[in-house]
């Protein structure tokens, strides 16, 4: 009796054994992650000062669901994100930089002008102050230059060419190119013949593209029969 019982429960043992190994545990799949939610990367994007970003963002955002109530507080969010920018790179000096982002802090809020007026009042300061200082640069700059051989403080000055002495034409050539590259000159070259003009306006010209091969020569020609070759000078003012 005893080896039929062991080898009953011996048989029992490996049909359970045998059953378990056949069956296939259930493995769940695992769920799917949640679509990020646009409004947190809008507001991700401004906090990070991705603000062209943030504009295309809340752009989506009101063409899709413009009744929402936080398409507001989001675009009043980033104007003043572009209001901060604004005056960071104001004190920076940065103006153009400034105006940029001032206009799209405008562009985004434009019920409420009391939101940008005092920066904006800031950016129109700081242009006055360029443009006083490139004005006063300028001055200098004119108080610096020597005339060699035109009077600076009239409106034209004449001189009369030596044509007859090559050598004293040449210094006085040398000295009215001088001026006309230093005082941003208009000329007029006034010649008793047609043929005199071609002559000494190529010498006048090689000698101011010597010393400015960028400067753009403004030359008339007038022809004064009976009269002695001259050049009008008229320099350009501040």
């Amino acid at each position: 009796m005893k080896p039929f019982a062991s080898r009953y429960l011996l048989l029992a043992a490996f049909s359970i054994l045998l059953g378990a190994c056949q069956s296939t545990p259930h493995v769940e799949a695992p769920a799917a992650a949640p679509a990020p939610d646009a409004y947190a990367q809008l507001e991700q994007s401004i906090n990070s000062q991705e603000l062209a970003t943030a504009e295309d963002q809340l752009a989506a955002l009101q063409a899709k669901t413009p009744d929402d109530s936080r398409v507001e507080q989001y675009q009043r969010q980033l104007a003043e994100a572009y209001l901060s920018r604004s005056q960071i790179v104001l004190q920076k000096g940065d103006v153009n930089a400034a105006a940029t982002a001032l206009s799209r802090a405008r562009a985004l809020m434009p019920k409420a002008p009391a939101l940008t007026s005092g920066v904006n009042g800031a950016i129109a300061h700081a242009r006055k102050a360029e443009l006083d200082k490139a004005e006063a640069e300028l001055k200098a700059a004119e108080a610096r230059r020597t005339a060699k051989i035109i009077d600076p403080t009239v409106e034209t000055s004449v001189i009369e060419l030596k044509i007859g002495d090559m050598t004293q034409l040449r210094r006085q050539l040398d000295a009215i190119a001088a001026d006309i590259v230093a005082f941003n000159c208009q000329v007029v070259l006034q010649v008793p013949r047609v043929d005199d003009y071609p002559w000494l306006s190529t010498l006048l010209a090689k000698r101011i593209v010597k010393l400015n091969p960028d400067f753009e020569l403004q030359l008339q020609r007038q022809i004064e029969r009976g009269e002695p070759a001259k050049v009008v000078l008229k320099p350009a003012r501040l």
